[in-house]
Protein backbone atom coordinates (compact mmCIF):
# COMPACT_ATOMS: atom_id res chain seq x y z
CA UNK A 1 0.00 0.00 0.00
CA UNK A 2 2.79 2.47 1.13
CA UNK A 3 4.66 1.79 -2.31
CA UNK A 4 1.89 4.48 -3.82
CA UNK A 5 3.59 6.98 -2.09
CA UNK A 6 6.99 7.91 -2.71
CA UNK A 7 8.99 6.68 0.66
CA UNK A 8 11.88 9.06 1.98
CA UNK A 9 15.66 7.04 2.36
CA UNK A 10 18.62 7.20 4.46
CA UNK A 11 22.22 5.50 3.62
CA UNK A 12 24.14 3.81 5.79
CA UNK A 13 26.98 0.92 5.79
CA UNK A 14 24.95 -1.53 8.49
CA UNK A 15 21.45 -1.60 9.55
CA UNK A 16 20.64 -3.46 12.79
CA UNK A 17 17.06 -4.72 12.44
CA UNK A 18 16.17 -4.94 16.42
CA UNK A 19 17.92 -3.26 19.81
CA UNK A 20 18.43 -6.41 21.82
CA UNK A 21 21.49 -8.10 22.83
CA UNK A 22 22.93 -9.41 19.59
CA UNK A 23 21.97 -6.39 17.41
CA UNK A 24 23.41 -4.13 20.16
CA UNK A 25 26.43 -5.96 20.77
CA UNK A 26 26.86 -5.89 17.16
CA UNK A 27 26.51 -1.88 16.62
CA UNK A 28 29.09 -1.75 19.56
CA UNK A 29 31.89 -3.73 18.33
CA UNK A 30 31.65 -1.76 14.97
CA UNK A 31 32.27 0.83 16.62
CA UNK A 32 34.88 -0.21 18.90
CA UNK A 33 36.62 -1.62 15.35
CA UNK A 34 36.34 2.56 14.63
CA UNK A 35 37.70 3.41 16.96
CA UNK A 36 40.39 0.96 16.99
CA UNK A 37 41.03 1.83 13.44
CA UNK A 38 40.53 5.03 12.62
CA UNK A 39 38.10 4.14 9.45
CA UNK A 40 34.80 5.18 9.75
CA UNK A 41 31.51 2.94 9.91
CA UNK A 42 27.73 4.45 9.31
CA UNK A 43 25.56 2.18 12.06
CA UNK A 44 22.00 2.34 12.70
CA UNK A 45 19.80 0.15 15.14
CA UNK A 46 16.07 0.25 14.48
CA UNK A 47 13.80 -1.25 17.27
CA UNK A 48 10.20 -1.69 16.79
CA UNK A 49 9.65 -1.12 21.07
CA UNK A 50 9.03 2.63 22.13
CA UNK A 51 12.05 1.95 23.89
CA UNK A 52 15.29 0.15 24.14
CA UNK A 53 14.27 -3.11 25.99
CA UNK A 54 10.35 -2.56 26.30
CA UNK A 55 9.86 -5.72 24.27
CA UNK A 56 12.78 -7.64 25.89
CA UNK A 57 11.96 -10.46 28.11
CA UNK A 58 13.81 -13.47 30.02
CA UNK A 59 14.14 -15.16 33.21
CA UNK A 60 16.84 -13.85 32.94
CA UNK A 61 20.56 -14.98 34.32
CA UNK A 62 23.56 -13.86 32.76
CA UNK A 63 26.82 -15.52 32.11
CA UNK A 64 28.79 -12.59 31.45
CA UNK A 65 31.67 -14.32 29.35
CA UNK A 66 30.57 -12.22 26.23
CA UNK A 67 30.21 -9.09 28.10
CA UNK A 68 33.84 -9.47 29.56
CA UNK A 69 35.09 -9.82 26.09
CA UNK A 70 32.81 -6.68 24.78
CA UNK A 71 32.82 -4.17 27.76
CA UNK A 72 35.47 -5.42 30.33
CA UNK A 73 35.24 -2.58 32.76
CA UNK A 74 31.03 -2.92 32.71
CA UNK A 75 31.20 -2.93 36.39
CA UNK A 76 32.56 0.49 36.05
CA UNK A 77 30.40 1.66 33.42
CA UNK A 78 27.52 1.19 35.75
CA UNK A 79 26.30 -1.92 33.70
CA UNK A 80 23.30 -3.24 35.48
CA UNK A 81 24.82 -6.33 37.30
CA UNK A 82 23.69 -6.16 40.83
CA UNK A 83 22.59 -9.39 42.16
CA UNK A 84 25.51 -12.22 42.25
CA UNK A 85 23.92 -15.90 41.91
CA UNK A 86 24.55 -17.54 45.33
CA UNK A 87 22.88 -20.88 45.24
CA UNK A 88 21.19 -23.41 42.67
CA UNK A 89 17.95 -25.35 43.52
CA UNK A 90 16.79 -27.36 41.12
CA UNK A 91 13.81 -29.58 41.95
CA UNK A 92 11.67 -32.43 41.19
CA UNK A 93 8.01 -31.68 41.72
CA UNK A 94 4.81 -33.72 42.41
CA UNK A 95 1.61 -32.18 42.92
CA UNK A 96 2.44 -31.60 46.87
CA UNK A 97 5.80 -32.52 47.51
CA UNK A 98 9.73 -31.57 46.14
CA UNK A 99 12.45 -33.34 46.05
CA UNK A 100 15.49 -31.71 45.91
CA UNK A 101 17.85 -33.25 42.87
CA UNK A 102 21.77 -32.97 42.53
CA UNK A 103 21.76 -29.24 39.96
CA UNK A 104 22.91 -30.92 36.39
CA UNK A 105 26.57 -28.87 35.16
CA UNK A 106 24.80 -26.80 32.50
CA UNK A 107 22.94 -25.34 35.16
CA UNK A 108 25.73 -23.94 37.69
CA UNK A 109 25.28 -20.40 38.02
CA UNK A 110 28.74 -20.04 39.74
CA UNK A 111 30.15 -16.39 38.73
CA UNK A 112 26.60 -15.70 36.51
CA UNK A 113 24.68 -12.21 38.05
CA UNK A 114 20.39 -12.46 38.21
CA UNK A 115 19.27 -9.36 35.94
CA UNK A 116 16.70 -7.66 34.24
CA UNK A 117 17.32 -8.30 30.67
CA UNK A 118 15.41 -5.13 29.25
CA UNK A 119 17.47 -2.82 31.96
CA UNK A 120 21.15 -4.37 30.34
CA UNK A 121 19.79 -3.67 27.13
CA UNK A 122 18.57 0.22 27.89
CA UNK A 123 22.40 0.42 29.40
CA UNK A 124 23.65 -1.44 26.04
CA UNK A 125 21.92 1.14 24.04
CA UNK A 126 23.19 4.19 26.59
CA UNK A 127 26.99 2.51 25.23
CA UNK A 128 26.31 2.50 21.80
CA UNK A 129 24.77 5.82 21.12
CA UNK A 130 27.49 7.12 23.42
CA UNK A 131 30.04 5.82 20.69
CA UNK A 132 28.00 6.95 17.69
CA UNK A 133 25.34 4.44 17.12
CA UNK A 134 22.45 5.79 15.96
CA UNK A 135 19.69 4.12 17.52
CA UNK A 136 15.72 4.75 16.54
CA UNK A 137 13.15 2.97 19.18
CA UNK A 138 9.50 3.40 18.02
CA UNK A 139 10.25 2.04 14.56
CA UNK A 140 9.43 -1.05 13.28
CA UNK A 141 11.03 -2.78 10.24
CA UNK A 142 7.89 -3.85 8.30
CA UNK A 143 9.24 -4.96 4.52
CA UNK A 144 12.73 -6.39 3.50
CA UNK A 145 14.29 -4.03 0.12
CA UNK A 146 15.84 -6.39 -2.20
CA UNK A 147 18.11 -4.86 -5.10
CA UNK A 148 17.54 -5.85 -8.74
CA UNK A 149 19.45 -9.19 -8.59
CA UNK A 150 17.72 -9.93 -5.86
CA UNK A 151 20.46 -9.27 -2.80
CA UNK A 152 19.07 -7.33 0.08
CA UNK A 153 18.92 -3.73 0.02
CA UNK A 154 17.90 -2.81 3.09
CA UNK A 155 14.50 -2.57 5.15
CA UNK A 156 11.38 -0.14 5.47
CA UNK A 157 9.19 0.74 8.19
CA UNK A 158 6.19 0.40 8.60
CA UNK A 159 3.46 3.13 7.93
CA UNK A 160 1.51 4.94 10.70
CA UNK A 161 -1.73 6.14 11.20
CA UNK A 162 -3.45 3.35 8.67
CA UNK A 163 -7.17 2.94 9.31
CA UNK A 164 -7.70 -0.56 10.06
CA UNK A 165 -9.36 -1.24 6.22
CA UNK A 166 -5.96 0.28 5.09
CA UNK A 167 -6.94 3.41 3.92
CA UNK A 168 -4.78 6.37 5.43
CA UNK A 169 -5.94 7.83 8.35
CA UNK A 170 -5.83 11.77 9.23
CA UNK A 171 -2.51 11.23 11.20
CA UNK A 172 -1.29 9.25 8.40
CA UNK A 173 3.02 8.82 7.31
CA UNK A 174 4.44 6.79 5.22
CA UNK A 175 6.95 5.13 6.39
CA UNK A 176 11.08 5.33 5.59
CA UNK A 177 13.72 3.26 3.42
CA UNK A 178 16.93 2.56 5.12
CA UNK A 179 19.43 1.24 2.92
CA UNK A 180 22.53 -0.46 3.95
CA UNK A 181 25.56 -2.24 2.62
CA UNK A 182 24.65 -5.04 5.14
CA UNK A 183 21.60 -5.46 7.03
CA UNK A 184 21.91 -7.21 10.28
CA UNK A 185 18.67 -9.14 11.33
CA UNK A 186 18.74 -9.61 15.18
CA UNK A 187 14.74 -9.36 15.96
CA UNK A 188 14.94 -11.82 18.51
CA UNK A 189 13.19 -15.39 17.99
CA UNK A 190 10.88 -15.83 15.27
CA UNK A 191 11.36 -12.73 14.04
CA UNK A 192 8.98 -12.16 11.16
CA UNK A 193 11.09 -10.55 8.75
CA UNK A 194 13.77 -13.41 9.45
CA UNK A 195 10.73 -16.11 8.64
CA UNK A 196 10.97 -14.40 5.49
CA UNK A 197 14.97 -14.80 4.63
CA UNK A 198 14.75 -18.31 5.55
CA UNK A 199 12.10 -18.80 3.05
CA UNK A 200 13.60 -16.61 0.50
CA UNK A 201 17.44 -17.68 0.42
CA UNK A 202 16.52 -21.55 1.85
CA UNK A 203 18.75 -20.98 4.76
CA UNK A 204 17.00 -24.48 6.68
CA UNK A 205 18.43 -25.83 3.37
CA UNK A 206 21.43 -27.96 5.46
CA UNK A 207 19.33 -27.58 9.24
CA UNK A 208 17.11 -29.07 10.78
CA UNK A 209 13.84 -27.43 11.78
CA UNK A 210 13.77 -25.18 14.71
CA UNK A 211 11.92 -25.64 17.31
CA UNK A 212 10.46 -24.03 20.39
CA UNK A 213 9.03 -23.17 23.93
CA UNK A 214 6.61 -20.81 25.39
CA UNK A 215 7.82 -18.48 28.34
CA UNK A 216 5.28 -17.13 30.69
CA UNK A 217 7.21 -14.83 33.68
CA UNK A 218 5.80 -12.53 36.48
CA UNK A 219 7.80 -10.57 38.63
CA UNK A 220 6.80 -10.00 41.96
CA UNK A 221 7.47 -8.47 45.19
CA UNK A 222 8.17 -10.14 47.70
CA UNK A 223 7.86 -9.95 51.93
CA UNK A 224 11.28 -8.93 52.83
CA UNK A 225 11.44 -11.91 55.08
CA UNK A 226 11.48 -14.05 52.00
CA UNK A 227 14.04 -12.42 49.94
CA UNK A 228 17.35 -13.67 49.33
CA UNK A 229 19.23 -12.24 46.67
CA UNK A 230 21.08 -14.81 44.41
CA UNK A 231 18.74 -17.74 45.40
CA UNK A 232 17.87 -19.88 41.79
CA UNK A 233 15.31 -22.16 41.68
CA UNK A 234 14.06 -24.39 38.45
CA UNK A 235 11.74 -27.57 39.12
CA UNK A 236 10.59 -30.48 36.88
CA UNK A 237 8.22 -32.54 36.77
CA UNK A 238 4.69 -31.16 38.04
CA UNK A 239 2.26 -29.59 36.15
CA UNK A 240 3.93 -31.45 33.25
CA UNK A 241 3.13 -34.74 32.51
CA UNK A 242 6.03 -37.22 31.47
CA UNK A 243 5.69 -36.37 27.41
CA UNK A 244 5.32 -32.88 27.93
CA UNK A 245 8.64 -30.98 28.25
CA UNK A 246 8.46 -27.65 30.53
CA UNK A 247 9.69 -26.35 33.79
CA UNK A 248 10.29 -23.47 35.92
CA UNK A 249 12.38 -21.23 37.31
CA UNK A 250 12.69 -18.87 40.17
CA UNK A 251 15.16 -16.09 40.64
CA UNK A 252 15.19 -13.56 43.88
CA UNK A 253 16.78 -10.26 42.58
CA UNK A 254 17.43 -7.21 45.07
CA UNK A 255 14.68 -5.06 46.40
CA UNK A 256 12.61 -7.97 47.58
CA UNK A 257 11.78 -9.25 43.88
CA UNK A 258 11.40 -12.61 42.50
CA UNK A 259 11.24 -13.56 39.02
CA UNK A 260 9.03 -16.36 38.40
CA UNK A 261 8.42 -18.15 34.92
CA UNK A 262 7.37 -21.25 33.49
CA UNK A 263 8.80 -22.80 29.56
CA UNK A 264 6.38 -25.14 27.83
CA UNK A 265 8.09 -26.93 24.69
CA UNK A 266 5.91 -25.85 22.31
CA UNK A 267 6.43 -29.28 20.39
CA UNK A 268 3.26 -30.43 23.02
CA UNK A 269 0.31 -32.61 21.73
CA UNK A 270 -2.95 -32.17 23.46
CA UNK A 271 -4.55 -29.30 22.25
CA UNK A 272 -6.53 -28.86 25.48
CA UNK A 273 -3.04 -27.81 26.90
CA UNK A 274 -3.42 -24.05 28.46
CA UNK A 275 0.55 -23.44 29.11
CA UNK A 276 -0.89 -20.17 30.60
CA UNK A 277 -2.67 -21.64 33.39
CA UNK A 278 -0.36 -24.50 33.88
CA UNK A 279 2.03 -21.40 35.22
CA UNK A 280 -0.39 -20.37 37.20
CA UNK A 281 -1.86 -23.56 38.98
CA UNK A 282 2.07 -24.40 39.51
CA UNK A 283 2.28 -21.26 41.61
CA UNK A 284 -0.10 -22.62 44.48
CA UNK A 285 2.14 -25.54 44.77
CA UNK A 286 3.74 -25.57 48.34
CA UNK A 287 7.62 -25.03 47.50
CA UNK A 288 6.24 -21.64 44.92
CA UNK A 289 3.47 -21.01 47.11
CA UNK A 290 5.24 -20.18 50.56
CA UNK A 291 7.39 -17.69 48.55
CA UNK A 292 4.54 -15.29 47.09
CA UNK A 293 2.36 -15.52 50.04
CA UNK A 294 2.08 -11.54 51.20
CA UNK A 295 3.69 -10.26 48.33
CA UNK A 296 2.19 -8.56 45.10
CA UNK A 297 2.67 -9.54 41.30
CA UNK A 298 4.22 -6.09 39.41
CA UNK A 299 4.86 -7.22 36.04
CA UNK A 300 4.20 -9.82 33.57
CA UNK A 301 5.02 -10.58 30.67
CA UNK A 302 5.60 -14.01 27.73
CA UNK A 303 7.95 -14.79 24.74
CA UNK A 304 8.57 -17.50 22.60
CA UNK A 305 12.14 -19.05 22.72
CA UNK A 306 14.19 -21.21 20.45
CA UNK A 307 14.95 -24.85 21.68
CA UNK A 308 16.53 -26.35 18.86
CA UNK A 309 20.09 -25.30 19.34
CA UNK A 310 22.91 -26.77 17.15
CA UNK A 311 20.94 -29.12 14.75
CA UNK A 312 18.55 -26.04 14.17
CA UNK A 313 21.11 -23.19 13.41
CA UNK A 314 20.56 -22.28 9.57
CA UNK A 315 22.41 -20.77 7.44
CA UNK A 316 23.57 -17.19 8.53
CA UNK A 317 24.20 -15.05 5.65
CA UNK A 318 22.72 -14.27 2.35
CA UNK A 319 23.56 -11.37 -0.15
CA UNK A 320 23.39 -8.61 1.45
CA UNK A 321 22.77 -9.23 5.42
CA UNK A 322 22.85 -11.66 8.15
CA UNK A 323 21.58 -13.39 11.29
CA UNK A 324 22.43 -12.92 14.65
CA UNK A 325 21.66 -13.98 17.69
CA UNK A 326 18.09 -16.12 18.43
CA UNK A 327 16.84 -14.72 15.09
CA UNK A 328 19.25 -17.45 13.98
CA UNK A 329 18.56 -19.69 17.71
CA UNK A 330 21.54 -19.54 19.54
CA UNK A 331 19.98 -20.56 22.99
CA UNK A 332 21.60 -23.26 24.93
CA UNK A 333 18.85 -25.07 26.38
CA UNK A 334 20.33 -27.12 29.32
CA UNK A 335 22.09 -24.39 30.31
CA UNK A 336 18.50 -21.78 29.83
CA UNK A 337 20.81 -19.15 28.79
CA UNK A 338 21.40 -17.31 25.35
CA UNK A 339 22.23 -13.79 26.65
CA UNK A 340 25.96 -14.54 25.94
CA UNK A 341 25.94 -16.79 22.79
CA UNK A 342 23.32 -14.51 20.79
CA UNK A 343 25.43 -11.13 22.26
CA UNK A 344 29.12 -13.10 21.16
CA UNK A 345 27.47 -14.00 17.61
CA UNK A 346 26.54 -10.61 17.11
CA UNK A 347 30.30 -9.50 18.12
CA UNK A 348 31.76 -12.01 15.34
CA UNK A 349 29.26 -10.89 12.72
CA UNK A 350 30.61 -7.41 13.72
CA UNK A 351 34.48 -8.36 13.19
CA UNK A 352 33.54 -9.80 9.95
CA UNK A 353 31.14 -6.64 8.37
CA UNK A 354 33.96 -4.36 8.97
CA UNK A 355 36.84 -5.98 8.02
CA UNK A 356 34.84 -6.96 4.55
CA UNK A 357 33.19 -3.15 4.59
CA UNK A 358 36.25 -0.80 5.35
CA UNK A 359 39.25 -2.88 3.69
CA UNK A 360 40.55 -3.04 -0.01
CA UNK A 361 38.37 -3.12 -3.05
CA UNK A 362 34.75 -4.23 -3.34
CA UNK A 363 33.27 -5.66 -0.48
CA UNK A 364 31.55 -9.28 -0.98
CA UNK A 365 27.83 -9.29 -1.06
CA UNK A 366 27.51 -12.17 0.77
CA UNK A 367 30.09 -12.26 4.31
CA UNK A 368 30.31 -15.66 4.38
CA UNK A 369 33.79 -14.80 6.86
CA UNK A 370 31.29 -14.43 9.95
CA UNK A 371 29.87 -18.25 10.03
CA UNK A 372 33.21 -19.60 9.44
CA UNK A 373 34.70 -17.61 12.07
CA UNK A 374 31.68 -18.03 14.55
CA UNK A 375 32.75 -22.00 14.11
CA UNK A 376 35.90 -21.51 15.43
CA UNK A 377 34.42 -19.49 18.67
CA UNK A 378 33.16 -20.77 22.31
CA UNK A 379 29.59 -20.58 21.13
CA UNK A 380 29.55 -23.47 18.34
CA UNK A 381 31.65 -25.73 21.21
CA UNK A 382 29.35 -24.95 23.69
CA UNK A 383 26.28 -25.73 21.35
CA UNK A 384 27.74 -28.59 20.32
CA UNK A 385 28.65 -30.27 23.45
CA UNK A 386 24.62 -30.27 24.56
CA UNK A 387 22.97 -30.96 21.21
CA UNK A 388 21.42 -33.89 22.27
CA UNK A 389 19.73 -32.78 25.25
CA UNK A 390 16.47 -31.28 24.08
CA UNK A 391 15.69 -33.67 21.29
CA UNK A 392 16.14 -36.67 24.38
CA UNK A 393 12.87 -35.60 25.78
CA UNK A 394 10.96 -37.09 22.36
CA UNK A 395 11.45 -39.82 24.74
CA UNK A 396 9.45 -38.64 27.61
CA UNK A 397 10.98 -37.34 31.20
CA UNK A 398 12.37 -40.13 32.34
CA UNK A 399 14.30 -41.77 29.42
CA UNK A 400 15.58 -38.49 28.31
CA UNK A 401 16.46 -37.39 32.01
CA UNK A 402 19.20 -40.60 32.76
CA UNK A 403 20.05 -40.08 28.87
CA UNK A 404 20.88 -36.53 29.71
CA UNK A 405 23.30 -37.51 32.14
CA UNK A 406 25.04 -40.15 30.55
CA UNK A 407 25.75 -37.93 27.52
CA UNK A 408 26.68 -34.97 29.81
CA UNK A 409 28.99 -37.29 32.52
CA UNK A 410 29.99 -40.29 30.54
CA UNK A 411 30.61 -38.57 26.61
CA UNK A 412 30.54 -35.01 28.09
CA UNK A 413 28.67 -33.52 25.56
CA UNK A 414 31.35 -35.62 22.54
CA UNK A 415 28.53 -38.50 21.84
CA UNK A 416 29.50 -39.79 18.19
CA UNK A 417 25.60 -39.11 17.09
CA UNK A 418 23.64 -36.50 17.17
CA UNK A 419 19.96 -36.91 18.08
CA UNK A 420 17.26 -35.28 15.93
CA UNK A 421 14.74 -33.33 16.56
CA UNK A 422 11.00 -35.07 15.91
CA UNK A 423 9.44 -32.55 13.20
CA UNK A 424 7.95 -28.75 13.21
CA UNK A 425 5.92 -27.96 16.59
CA UNK A 426 2.96 -27.38 14.67
CA UNK A 427 2.39 -30.68 13.58
CA UNK A 428 2.48 -32.43 16.43
CA UNK A 429 -0.96 -31.52 18.18
CA UNK A 430 -3.26 -34.42 18.00
CA UNK A 431 -6.95 -34.29 17.24
CA UNK A 432 -8.89 -32.94 20.67
CA UNK A 433 -11.05 -35.97 20.34
CA UNK A 434 -8.24 -38.44 21.25
CA UNK A 435 -6.84 -36.34 24.13
CA UNK A 436 -8.12 -35.85 27.79
CA UNK A 437 -9.54 -32.42 28.84
CA UNK A 438 -7.54 -30.70 31.27
CA UNK A 439 -10.00 -29.14 34.36
CA UNK A 440 -7.68 -25.83 35.17
CA UNK A 441 -8.42 -24.45 38.85
CA UNK A 442 -10.25 -20.83 38.91
CA UNK A 443 -7.73 -18.34 39.73
CA UNK A 444 -7.38 -16.98 43.12
CA UNK A 445 -6.70 -13.69 42.15
CA UNK A 446 -4.34 -13.71 44.94
CA UNK A 447 -1.43 -16.08 43.71
CA UNK A 448 -2.79 -16.63 40.97
CA UNK A 449 -4.58 -14.32 37.92
CA UNK A 450 -6.73 -14.56 35.57
CA UNK A 451 -4.85 -13.65 31.17
CA UNK A 452 -6.61 -10.09 31.28
CA UNK A 453 -5.74 -9.36 34.49
CA UNK A 454 -2.38 -9.82 33.91
CA UNK A 455 -1.96 -8.41 30.31
CA UNK A 456 -2.73 -5.26 32.09
CA UNK A 457 0.28 -5.56 34.16
CA UNK A 458 2.14 -5.74 30.79
CA UNK A 459 1.98 -2.62 29.50
CA UNK A 460 0.93 -3.36 26.37
CA UNK A 461 -0.90 -0.97 24.47
CA UNK A 462 -2.29 -1.04 20.52
CA UNK A 463 -4.10 1.76 18.60
CA UNK A 464 -7.20 -0.42 17.87
CA UNK A 465 -8.08 1.83 14.54
CA UNK A 466 -5.35 -0.17 12.52
CA UNK A 467 -4.91 -3.09 10.37
CA UNK A 468 -4.84 -6.29 12.67
CA UNK A 469 -1.20 -7.56 12.59
CA UNK A 470 -2.11 -10.81 13.30
CA UNK A 471 -3.25 -11.75 9.65
CA UNK A 472 -4.92 -15.12 8.66
CA UNK A 473 -3.87 -16.88 5.23
CA UNK A 474 -7.75 -17.75 4.85
CA UNK A 475 -10.30 -16.44 6.95
CA UNK A 476 -12.14 -20.00 7.31
CA UNK A 477 -9.46 -22.27 8.38
CA UNK A 478 -9.92 -21.24 12.43
CA UNK A 479 -13.31 -22.88 12.87
CA UNK A 480 -13.52 -25.32 9.61
CA UNK A 481 -10.27 -27.00 10.30
CA UNK A 482 -8.69 -25.64 13.61
CA UNK A 483 -11.85 -25.67 15.58
CA UNK A 484 -13.43 -29.01 13.97
CA UNK A 485 -10.01 -31.04 14.61
CA UNK A 486 -8.13 -29.20 17.67
CA UNK A 487 -10.74 -27.37 18.86
CA UNK A 488 -9.14 -24.12 18.12
CA UNK A 489 -5.80 -24.58 20.60
CA UNK A 490 -5.59 -20.69 19.04
CA UNK A 491 -8.03 -20.04 22.39
CA UNK A 492 -5.17 -21.33 24.63
CA UNK A 493 -1.97 -21.03 23.64
CA UNK A 494 -1.92 -17.73 23.22
CA UNK A 495 -1.02 -16.16 26.65
CA UNK A 496 -2.55 -12.63 26.02
CA UNK A 497 -6.08 -13.85 25.57
CA UNK A 498 -6.12 -12.83 21.73
CA UNK A 499 -7.76 -15.45 20.17
CA UNK A 500 -11.38 -15.73 21.47
CA UNK A 501 -14.20 -18.31 19.76
CA UNK A 502 -17.50 -16.16 19.54
CA UNK A 503 -20.62 -17.94 19.18
CA UNK A 504 -24.33 -16.69 19.42
CA UNK A 505 -26.67 -17.23 22.19
CA UNK A 506 -27.90 -20.58 21.20
CA UNK A 507 -24.38 -21.43 20.44
CA UNK A 508 -24.24 -21.28 17.03
CA UNK A 509 -22.55 -19.45 14.18
CA UNK A 510 -19.00 -19.84 15.70
CA UNK A 511 -15.85 -17.26 14.39
CA UNK A 512 -12.68 -16.33 15.56
CA UNK A 513 -12.62 -13.13 16.90
CA UNK A 514 -8.94 -11.56 17.33
CA UNK A 515 -8.04 -9.28 20.28
CA UNK A 516 -5.16 -7.69 18.47
CA UNK A 517 -5.01 -5.19 21.00
CA UNK A 518 -3.78 -7.56 23.70
CA UNK A 519 -1.05 -9.49 21.63
CA UNK A 520 2.28 -9.35 23.55
CA UNK A 521 4.16 -10.00 20.61
CA UNK A 522 5.02 -13.44 22.23
CA UNK A 523 4.86 -15.17 18.34
CA UNK A 524 3.52 -18.38 20.02
CA UNK A 525 0.26 -18.62 17.49
CA UNK A 526 2.91 -17.57 14.34
CA UNK A 527 4.84 -21.12 15.96
CA UNK A 528 1.61 -23.10 17.00
CA UNK A 529 -0.81 -22.73 14.94
CA UNK A 530 -1.56 -26.27 13.61
CA UNK A 531 -2.55 -25.09 9.86
CA UNK A 532 0.15 -22.62 9.89
CA UNK A 533 -2.57 -20.41 8.68
CA UNK A 534 -1.30 -17.62 11.22
CA UNK A 535 1.29 -14.43 9.63
CA UNK A 536 2.53 -12.23 12.59
CA UNK A 537 3.20 -9.03 10.99
CA UNK A 538 4.40 -5.86 12.77
CA UNK A 539 1.95 -3.22 14.42
CA UNK A 540 2.50 0.58 14.07
CA UNK A 541 6.08 1.51 15.49
CA UNK A 542 6.11 1.72 19.61
CA UNK A 543 3.14 -0.72 20.02
CA UNK A 544 3.25 -3.55 21.62
CA UNK A 545 4.04 -4.14 25.57
CA UNK A 546 6.23 -1.87 27.66
CA UNK A 547 8.18 -4.18 30.17
CA UNK A 548 9.28 -2.59 33.23
CA UNK A 549 12.12 -4.54 34.43
CA UNK A 550 11.70 -7.74 33.10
Amino acid sequence: MSEAVERESMEYDVVIVGAGPSGLATAIRLKQLEQETGKEIAVCVIEKGAEVGAHILSGAVLEPRALNELIPDWKEKGAPLDTPAKEDHFLFLTETRSFRLPTPPQMNNHGNYIISLGNLCRWLGEQAEAMGVEIYPGFAAAEILYHEDGSVKGVATGDMGRLKDGSEGPMFQVGMELHAKQTVFSEGCRGHLGKLLMEKFDLRKDAEVQTYGIGIKELWEIDPAKSEPGKIMHTTGWPMDTKTYGGSFMYHLEGNQVSIGFVIGLDYENPHLFPYMEFQRFKHHPAVKKVLEGGKRISYGARALNEGGFQSIPKLTFPGGCLVGCEAGFLNVPKIKGTHTAMKSGMTAAEALFEALTGEGEAPREITAYPEALKKTWVWDELYTVRNIRPSFKWGFWPAFFYSAIDTVLFRGKAPWTISHHGPDHKSLKPADQCPKIDYPKPDGVISFDRLTNVSFSGTNHEEDQPVHLTLKDASVPVEVNLAQYDEPAQRYCPAGVYEIVREDDGSNPRLQINAQNCVHCKTCDIKDPTQNIHWVVPQGGEGPTYPNM
